[in-house]
């Protein structure tokens, strides 16, 4: 995996000096740039193994620009994760973890129509915004305010045409871990290849994706079926409306080779719609619903799941907003509820939370913003300071 990386900054180094070289004659300017952002949080927990948690996170990060002629540009990046929480029982006691490693490490070549992406990166697509059938790649979770998601390794090539119409292209490699909404993990050692195209429509825009890999089901205990090689193709379709109110959808078809009972084939359906409503300084309501299916044979819908969410924010003056996320779940009749109020300041913010989630959480496919911690009860308050 290290010599992976190594040979891709390699190649994306020598790439760059070729080119310096090509347009040496008119003049080239370069730009370095450190910058970071540090998280610090109390959360406060009763239903937790250690109802108090405190925590920290620092993503330091450097950029390196070349400029080249002809608005051409020759960018890296390169950041961190720092991470240490502390989970402390009153009077009995505690546990501290900690993590670090790389967030994210690329080198990009781009022009005013061309963009050419290698490394550790975040690729994310499609409209929804809490219920993302199109969550492919990504872990974020939208009651996240700091957004926060593991990159993958890969390649990705975008080309934007003059009428707005765009086509992906991108291959990933050594990904181990679960991607997005996959709940089996991919064999690493065999390339996963995929691409989109996004086009304008009447009244809006459209696209429609398609990713292939091999994924991996040893690890299950039985769950499924044992394979280490496991052909799965994966196709979605999306649409975007800006009318009176914005409308979107989302549809996702995966379907496996081999046999992996009712696992075979999952299909997953998102409609979404917001609109700002003129009270006060506005206030913004977002809804979604989205059904989801894991059956043997394509469509059959034998087994299904629906969960409805409803976001709305609104802004108290200028640098403080409050926003409510309600997410419900028809199948199991759960209602998991979630405040946040944010306030701004130059460049420091601080955010308090609030949640009130049932004790045997359902809701993990939504995101990796520490599902464990968020069952039952509590508050947090968050720090998060950028330089």
């Amino acid at each position: 995996m290290i010599m992976n990386r190594l040979l891709i900054f390699t190649f994306l180094t020598f790439f760059s000096f070729q080119l310096i070289g090509q347009d040496s004659i008119a003049p080239i300017k370069t730009e370095l740039a450190f910058k970071g952002q540090l998280s610090a949080w109390g959360l406060l927990n009763g239903n937790n193994n250690y109802p108090l948690h405190l925590g920290a996170r620092y993503i330091p990060q450097t950029n390196f620009e070349i400029q080249l002629p002809k608005q051409k540009l020759i960018d890296f990046e390169a950041s961190t994760s720092l991470f240490t929480d502390a989970g402390i029982h009153f009077f009995d006691s505690t546990h501290i973890q900690t993590d670090a490693g790389l967030y994210r490490l690329w080198g990009r070549y781009s022009t005013q129509q061309l963009e050419i992406r290698f490394g550790l990166q975040k690729i994310d697509f499609g409209s929804a915004v809490m219920l993302r059938s199109l969550r492919w790649f990504d872990q974020v979770d939208n009651r996240d305010p700091l957004r926060l998601t593991s990159g993958v390794y890969g390649g990705l090539i975008r080309y934007y045409f003059l009428n707005n119409t765009n086509v992906w292209l991108w291959a990933l490699y050594g990904n181990k871990n679960p991607k997005g909404m996959e709940f089996l993990k991919s064999n690493d050692r065999i390339p996963e290849l995929g691409g989109r195209i996004q086009s304008p429509i009447p009244g809006g825009e459209g696209g429609i994706s398609y990713h292939f890999r091999n994924a991996d089901s040893r690890d299950l205990g039985g769950i499924v079926n044992p394979y280490s090689k496991i052909p799965e193709n994966r196709i979605g379709i999306d649409a975007k409306w800006d009318w009176v109110v914005g409308i979107w959808l989302e549809a996702v078809w995966v379907n496996s080779a081999k046999d992996l009972g009712p696992f075979k084939n999952q299909e997953i359906f998102t409609a979404g719609m917001d609109y700002t409503f003129g009270i006060g300084s506005g206030l913004h309501i977002t809804m979604e619903h989205m059904l989801a299916a894991f059956d043997q044979s394509a469509f059959q819908f034998s087994q299904t799941s629906n969960f409805t969410a409803l976001s709305a924010s609104y802004p108290i003056g200028m640098f403080d907003n409050l926003n409510v996320i309600v997410y419900y779940d028809w199948t199991n009749n759960n209602l998991y509820n979630f405040i946040n109020w944010f306030k701004q300041f130059n460049n420091y913010s601080i955010y308090l939370m609030g949640y009130l989630n049932p004790k045997n959480n359902q809701l993990s496919f939504l995101g990796t913003s520490g599902e464990n911690l968020f069952k039952g009860a509590g508050m947090q308050l968050m720090f998060v300071w950028n330089h």
